[in-house]
């Protein structure tokens, strides 16, 4: 079940935070509950996305994001994501997540979060978000324009072009 729980009392801690810009890191902490592990007594692959939206939620607020999308009446919805496992995390243990924005293209925003205990980094995301409306995907250039910012995405890390390159080049719908 989806932790509705955790993710309004993030609300809830980050709602007076200072505002942060498009691409600010927004830090949050969290703690690897016993029903986040999995059979092999470690957080379960699925539950770190879940704790990634834990930090995206509040970064969108606080960038402003979340405010423009609701009053436009869009939706956001993640689009793919690539995922780095490093490090175990097992119950009870505190780990610190980071949330930024690298940077968009025309139908895009992406998204870095990384997963930290002390110095070291159990796991990295890189994920792509979309932006939807009744008519389907809104381009980021429009969002970004909603909120008052430049539509002209800087130049994303070389890693993240690359992903963006060799995704695109998987087959889609896949063969059965």
């Amino acid at each position: 079940m989806y932790p509705y729980l955790r993710l309004a009392k993030e609300i809830l801690k980050f709602r007076k935070a200072p505002p942060l810009g498009i691409f600010d890191t927004h830090v949050s902490t969290h703690i690897c509950w016993p029903w986040d592990i999995d059979p092999w007594m470690e957080l379960n692959n699925g539950r770190t996305l879940t704790l990634f939206d834990l930090g995206r939620v509040p970064l969108a607020i606080r960038s402003g994001l979340a405010r423009v999308v609701r009053q436009q009446g869009w939706g956001m919805a993640i689009a793919g994501n690539t995922t780095r496992y490093r490090k175990r995390v097992t119950a009870f243990q505190k780990v610190t997540i980071r949330s930024r924005c690298v940077g968009w293209d025309a139908r895009f925003i992406y998204l870095e979060q990384s997963m930290w205990q002390g110095e070291d980094c159990t796991s990295q995301m890189l994920a792509r978000s979309a932006f939807t409306s009744r008519q389907g995907l809104v381009p980021p250039a429009r969002v970004l324009e909603a909120m008052g910012l430049p539509q002209e995405s800087p130049e994303m890390p070389t890693w993240v072009q690359a992903w963006i390159a060799a995704d695109a080049t998987r087959p889609w719908p896949p063969e059965r």
